[in-house]
This record gives structure tokens, sequence and C-alpha cells, in this order.
């Protein structure tokens, strides 16, 4: 087992830590956490080994999970990476690109592995049809929030956004060639809703939205291809996949038959994946922690989450605002 720490024990810290904990690929050995009263609360509570420095738990562990503000990502990964210890980090992966960018050489140098948090890459409703997407022309996703405090010091393309961004570029496996994009503050600081559209080499179009200010959540995808379409809801973990093949011979009585300007018949087949229910946070973990074992490439890659970052800032750059 591996032994494994963490840092930062917030909303989302104390989650890692109980899934950490209930892993069987991982020996969770404490946390750090630098509000000293969060941390004696969280001490108390779930009786997890407190450290009194951050240095102190790195020289007790292999893993250490990053759970803290993004402003401190790239400063806890660097002292970890250079005690060689491998990273698991939170989303967005560092602040700027030239910080993540940072990090991949440091890694690479010290020989430790890092995987970025993009846990929608391990929700059961996307993993469900992953064989069914092949080249998809034209993407529209929606990832709507009720309004929350917590992440508003951030733009909503680095809060929300920035998952789909991972996905559609994992999906499209293509080069972003273009952006355009808009973004409005209405309650935060930063944008709290935001449009992009992404044209990719290979003729690829995705359309993103997001707002941290909807009236209901929404977390959706449409992937549209060659005879198929593809929709993913993240939210409440389902998809259906719509598939068309060439007619040959006679419709049956219960087949669904589109006709084109050519006259070509098309017969419309519809599925539902079988989505096999999980804990997403424990999943990514675990295979973070296969990756070191066997020596393989995380499935989110520190280079994946440096990509994802790129386009997000390359979309707030667009909006023609200091940020």
């Amino acid at each position: 087992m591996l032994k494994a720490g963490v840092i930062g024990a917030g909303h989302l810290g104390k989650i890692h830590l109980k899934l950490l904990q209930a892993s069987e690929k991982y020996e969770l050995v404490g946390f750090f956490e630098n509000d000293p009263t969060t941390a004696a609360t969280v001490e108390k509570e779930f009786g997890y080994r407190r450290f009194s420095s951050y240095a102190e738990l790195l020289d007790e562990i292999d893993v250490i999970d990053i759970v803290t503000p993004t402003m401190n990502h790239f400063d806890c990964a660097k002292m970890a990476i250079e005690k060689g210890k491998h990273v698991f980090i939170e989303k967005p992966i560092t602040n700027t690109v030239e910080e993540a960018q940072e990090l991949i050489a440091l890694a690479d140098n010290n020989h430790v592995k890092g995987q970025v948090g993009h846990v929608e890459r391990f929700n059961p409703a996307f993993t469900a049809v992953q064989g069914f997407l092949s080249n998809p022309m034209f993407i529209e996703t929606h990832r709507l929030a009720e309004f929350n405090p917590r992440g508003t010091d951030v733009p909503v393309v680095l809060d929300l956004m920035i998952h789909d961004i991972d996905i559609i570029l994992k999906v499209v496996g293509s080069k972003v060639v273009d952006i355009s994009s808009s973004g409005v503050s209405v309650i935060s600081a930063s944008p709290d809703i935001a449009n992009a559209r992404l044209e990719f080499e290979n003729g690829c179009v995705a359309n993103l939205t997001a707002s941290r200010i909807s009236l209901k959540n929404m977390r959706k995808s449409r992937f549209f291809q060659k005879d198929a379409y593809i929709s993913v809801d993240f939210l409440e973990k389902s998809s259906e996949v719509v598939q068309m093949e060439n007619l040959t011979g006679e419709a049956g009585d219960y087949d669904m038959i589109l006709e084109n300007a050519e006259g070509v018949k098309k017969r419309i087949l519809f599925e539902r994946p079988e989505i096999s229910p999980n804990n997403a946070i424990l999943d990514e973990l675990n295979s973070f922690a296969e990756a070191i074992s066997n020596g393989t490439t995380p499935i989110v890659s520190l280079s994946d989450g440096t990509e994802a970052l790129r386009i997000a800032r390359e979309i707030i750059k667009c909006f023609k605002t200091e940020l």
C-alpha cells in the first residue's frame, strides 16, 4: 500500500481524507491544514492524524493529495516533487500555465508521477459511452450551478467550464486552432457566466456554456458525429446513444425511419448504455495508485491538466477583461 497524506482539509479535502482511508490501495498517514481552527476540528471529529507542518507530513508519505486553493497548488506540488513524492492535484492543476509546465519538468527530473483531479473522466455516464464516441464534429456542453460563494474567487471558466474543456480535449484529440468567448460578472468580481466556442484542426467545433448563477443545476454534454448522437448527463449519471444505419430491405413495423433529400433511408437505433454506479473521486485516486504501482501514465496526466488550463486561460483572455 502507498502511504498517502492530504494537504488542505476544507470541504473537498475532508472527502479525499475519507476516501483515502477507505481505499485498499493507500494507507492514510494524516493531513496538514494551514488554518488551525479547521485542522483542530477535522482532527477531533474524524480522528485523522494532524501534522504540525507540511514538511513533516511529506517526510512520512509516498503520495501527497493536494486539495488546497488553486493559488497554493504550485508551491505545494513543487515542494513534494523535489522530495521525490508522487502528487495528486485537484483541478485546475495550477494558477498559471507556466507553473504547470514547470511541474511537468520537475516530475520528469525527479522520476515521480502526477495526476490532476478532473473527476468527470471517471463519471460512469461518460465512461459508459466512450466506446461510441468516434470523431465527433460538433459538441455542445452546459454546466450550470446554483450560486455558492465557495469557488467564486476565480472565473467560472476555471471553476466549472474546465471540466468540460478536459472532456472535450480528451474526446476530440485534435489541436485547438481558434477560440472565441464572452463572460459576464453578475455577483462576483470575476465572470459568473461564460460561453466559449472552440474550433479544432480536424474541423470539430465545440460550444461550451458555464454558469454559477443558475436557478437549477445541469451538467450535460451532447456529441454529434457521422450517423450518431450521444448525450451524457454527468449530474444524473445517465447516457443515451442514437445511431443511424442505412436501411436495407423492408422496414420493420416498429422501425423509425428517416429519409434524406437524396432518398437515402436510415434506420434509427436507440440505446441506453448500462451505467455502473461508482464513486468517481475514489476511482480517480485508485487509478493513480495503479499508475504508480504499474509504472504507467496516469489517466489524467499533468500534461492533460496543463492543456485544459491553457485553453481555459485562452478563453478568459478573450473576455478582454483583466482577471
